[in-house]
């Protein structure tokens, strides 16, 4: 019995140190609401707009993904670099999913998402006696 508790330990250390998938680094914004938009701005230089940026809102959550693709080559050799960023971030309630828009200048990505009047918190019920 005292052989098998140390082999047991030993078989969960490999166990322990299986490397799993970690999620993808976070892109870090900046934000900013006003009465009539929600700006979100990050800093992703050196990326192609149209080929490395998607930007999605479903159901209140906008989703940012960018991928860094870059290869250099000299004469005797080539380096190459390569990443995955995402962030999602829900919307306030009265944003209109359906007006987005997006720029990419000098590598800042800004997004604007404008916002309709705000929507009542819902309505007073009146209580009736039961007669």
């Amino acid at each position: 019995m005292s052989g098998l508790l140390p082999r047991l330990f030993d078989d969960m250390t490999d166990w322990f140190e299986v490397d799993f998938p970690r999620p993808l680094p976070v892109i870090r914004f900046e934000d900013k609401v006003a009465d009539q938009e929600y700006v979100l701005r990050a800093e992703l230089p050196g990326l192609d707009p149209e080929k490395d940026i998607r930007i999605s809102a479903l159901h209140g959550v906008l989703t940012v993904k960018a991928e860094r693709r870059e290869e250099e080559t000299s004469r005797h050799r080539t380096e190459f670099r390569y990443g995955s960023l995402q962030r999602s971030v829900r919307l306030p309630q009265n944003a209109d999913e359906d007006a987005i828009k997006a720029t990419y200048r000098k590598g800042i990505l800004e997004i604007t998402v404008p916002l309709t009047a705000p929507q009542p918190a819902g309505r007073q019920i009146t209580v009736t006696p039961d007669k």
